[in-house]
């Protein structure tokens, strides 16, 4: 009989918000991963006043970075990211290997607010306009860089994901994503199924047929995962994976944690102002002293004379 739901051995680690848990299905050996942020998407998509569909754009582009990132070995930084010709001009989402997750949405406030005044509720096409969607992988000093970019498909995050998958030849996968505010707060989830080829991943091995059969049955069961229940946080991610798949037989792993570290620093942008020409820094005054505000963070740094003597020549 397929058990129900079962922790691996080495599952001790609790699931809950912001944190990614992996599974396999046990009787097709295709893998997943359920990720759901919280005060972490809170956290993140307030720190800018950003229009409530752009809010709830870069919340999915978060959840879909994060538990895309969950699937990859890197030492670097995975980043999700789409450009386009629209209002909406640049959306960022990058995760370090260290589960350091953030983002932000480069915007015209003014093209952004005509929009809104004629359609309140617009999708991803009306927002980004014609562009691409692209990821990257960091490896970090020691590894290479990969990037896919596919240009632009459909109304929803999702729907350019399928299309990148389809059109990179990547492993055959399914995912829904949803965000929202709930109680006030921004929330954010996903839910990834990935069919690995001739094995079934960590399962046992399938004849083409079964794994057909298998993989059929279960994006006919990831379509019945409601946005309510990604982003409710009185149902368990467990709970919800049990919902969805217990008569397949699931198998939780360990889960990995993300934070809202940013990673901009005081001494980055002293590195920077150092290695510049001594005019350009001039150039870049303004009441006596140069300031740059991260763009993910929305945290302003300032050098007034005396510290900007320390750089100059």
């Amino acid at each position: 009989m397929v058990p129900h739901l079962t922790l691996s051995e080495e599952a001790d680690l609790p699931e809950g918000d912001d944190r990614v848990r992996p599974f396999i299905l046990e009787s097709s050996g295709i893998r997943g991963r359920l990720l759901r942020l919280g005060p972490l998407a809170e956290t993140i998509v307030s720190r800018h006043a950003y229009p409530a569909p752009l809010a709830a754009l870069l919340a999915e582009l978060l959840a879909l970075a994060g538990a895309l990132s969950s699937l990859l070995k890197y030492d670097g930084v995975f980043t999700a990211q789409m450009k386009g010709e629209g209002p909406v001009t640049l959306m960022v989402a990058d995760v370090s290997a260290g589960g350091s997750l953030r983002g932000y949405a480069s915007y015209d406030a003014e093209r952004l607010a005509t929009l809104l005044a004629a359609e309140p509720d617009p999708g991803l096409a009306a927002l980004l306009g014609k562009g691409y969607f692209a990821f990257t992988v960091d490896g970090g000093p020691a590894g290479e860089r990969y990037q896919g970019i596919v240009e632009l498909q459909g109304d929803r995050l999702s729907d350019c994901l399928q299309h990148y998958f389809l059109q990179s030849d990547q492993v055959q996968s399914g995912i829904v994503l949803a965000a929202g505010q709930v109680a006030g707060a921004w929330r954010a989830g996903a839910l990834i199924l990935q069919r690995i080829p001739e094995t079934g991943g960590d399962g046992p091995p399938l004849s083409a047929i079964e794994d057909e059969d298998a993989w059929r049955r279960a994006m006919v069961l990831q379509v019945t995962c409601r946005a309510e229940e990604l982003l409710d946080p009185q149902l368990t991610g467990d709970g919800l994976l049990y919902r969805l798949f217990h008569e397949e037989g699931v198998r939780v792993f360990p889960v990995r944690a993300l934070n809202g570290d940013c990673r901009c620093s005081r001494e980055r942008l002293e590195a920077v102002l150092t290695a510049m020409p001594d005019d350009d820094v001039e150039a870049m005054k303004m009441d006596g002293e140069v300031q740059a505000t991260c763009e993910f963070c929305n945290t302003t740094y300032r050098f007034d004379e005396a510290a900007l003597k320390k750089f100059m020549a």
